[in-house]
């Protein structure tokens, strides 16, 4: 059974950082590219980074391209989303998610099957 827990999350102003984590039990993250999405209220959850399996090749959303950075620590079973510049539009609920199929990518929420509870951001301007 995998199980992803995501944190890190909190209220900032404007134009501050956070970095939030996601760590996984059950099985492994070796292998599985991973992806954050998030979601605000009343609006479809949407994709905002995905880092491939081997940690070499990293997608952005348009809108945080720049400001956010993706990374992987598969010895700590950890992923991290690295969140500088913050604005307003980026408050939402973030998820971390891994898909069941090895080595496949997708920009799509509904193809990924495991998914983490959330943490909240939410950026005060």
């Amino acid at each position: 059974q995998v199980q992803l827990v995501e944190s890190g999350g909190g209220v900032v102003q404007a134009g501050e950082s956070l970095r939030l984590s996601c760590v996984r039990t059950g099985a492994t993250f070796s292998n599985y590219n991973m992806a954050w999405f998030r979601q605000a209220p009343g609006k479809d959850r949407e994709f905002v980074a995905l880092i491939d399996w081997r940690g070499s090749r990293t997608n952005y959303a348009d809108s945080v391209k720049g400001r956010f950075t993706i990374s992987r620590d598969d010895a700590n079973n950890a992923v991290y989303l690295q969140m500088t510049s913050l604005e307003p539009d980026d408050t939402a609920n973030y998820y971390c998610a891994r898909r069941w199929k090895q080595f496949t990518t997708s920009f799509s929420p509904g193809d990924y099957n495991y998914w983490g509870q959330g943490t909240q951001v939410t950026v005060i301007s």
